[in-house]
């Protein structure tokens, strides 16, 4: 998914887009690739954690994954110039222990995780992830399965409403769900401009965001499960990792941010919950070690020279020799439409 650039939501819609890897050098000092090791990126894009990770000591390997086919024909060149420390594979990060296994990796050093859309996807107007030209309305990162157009076009009212404040934080939903059920029994939508155009009349424009950037957000996660992607991703990195490796996760946006947060603390800590009914639980060792204290941000050159990474967040924790837990925190947000 990502070379990624980093981006603000309001960026990611509406305008150019670079291939600068966000907070590389903090991702790199989290990682600590220079010791030597195996590591997967488990959102490649275009290659520049990678890169970092390869070029920090001559024996480093990457298992490299993105569910774009366009980003693994694009690393090839990375990958012949790695001769032999550089796998790329075309699938989900949520199957990365699985993917690391079968790629001869079973136990990892280092896995880094870039979360969003790609720089490259939005340059790309026929993908439909934004809505700066008019394209076919499809956002599917994998180029499979149902696109936005269909999802607009078949679900029912009340679920595009959930989608689009739960995912986007819309507080317009339900107004703009109802538009949308009712201009579709007159013509499908089909563009990126025709919904645009439709959410813009709805939701009043706020400086330097355009009024359907939150709604674009909210299709694009829901079309791709990108939470749940997500949250699989952490508890799948959880088993691979050695003791000792580490995890490093970069995020963009509040609901991304919060999954990661939740998952880092409650595998720190690992305290079960008491029941005043039940007879005390054991304590359960925690599986993860915190590696920064709150979410690290992008310092003021790096905003200056990349805009896009002002909303950037990294969190990273270095794994225990305790068993993987089960489950990972829920990635809907409580609350309803309004």
């Amino acid at each position: 998914m990502t070379g990624r650039g980093g981006h603000r939501e309001a960026d990611a819609a509406g305008g150019p887009a670079l291939h600068i890897p966000v907070l590389l050098a903090e991702v790199v000092e989290a990682l600590g690739p220079a010791r030597g090791g195996v590591f997967l990126d488990g959102t490649f894009g275009a290659g520049g954690y990678t890169r970092a990770i390869l070029e920090a000591h001559p024996a480093n390997r990457v298992v490299a994954i993105d569910r774009d086919p366009d980003a693994i024909a694009g690393g090839e060149a990375l990958a012949r110039a790695f001769a032999g420390r550089l796998t790329l594979v075309h699938g989900r990060f949520e199957d990365l222990d699985r993917i690391a296994a079968q790629a001869g990796a079973a136990a990892l050093d280092g896995v880094v995780l870039d979360i969003g859309v790609s720089s490259m996807q939005l340059d790309q107007a026929e993908r439909g992830f934004s809505f700066r030209h008019d394209a076919p309305l499809d956002m599917r990162m994998e180029r499979e399965g149902r696109s936005a157009a269909d999802l607009l076009n078949e679900a029912g009212e009340a679920e595009i409403a959930d989608i689009l404040f739960r995912y986007g934080e819309e507080r317009r939903s339900r107004a703009i769900a109802r538009a949308i059920v009712e201009r579709r029994r007159r013509q499908p939508f089909a563009g990126t401009a025709d919904l645009a155009d439709l959410v813009a009349r709805y939701v009043r424009a706020e400086p330097g965001l355009h009024p359907a950037t939150r709604s674009f957000q909210a299709l694009r996660i829901a079309v791709n499960d990108e939470l749940g992607q997500l949250s699989r991703a952490l508890e799948a990195a959880e088993r691979a990792l050695k003791p000792g490796g580490r995890l490093a996760v970069v995020t963009f946006h509040s609901l991304e941010d919060r999954i990661v947060k939740q998952f880092m603390q409650e595998r720190a800590s690992r305290t079960p919950r008491a029941s005043r009914h039940l007879p005390s639980p054991e304590p359960v060792a925690p599986t993860f070690t915190p590696l920064t204290r709150g979410p690290v941000a992008a310092g003021e050159e790096e905003t200056a020279r990349n805009p896009r990474a002002r909303s950037a967040k990294l969190r990273a924790a270095e794994r225990t020799d305790a068993a993987a837990g089960p489950g990972a925190p829920a990635s809907s947000r409580k609350g309803s439409p309004r």
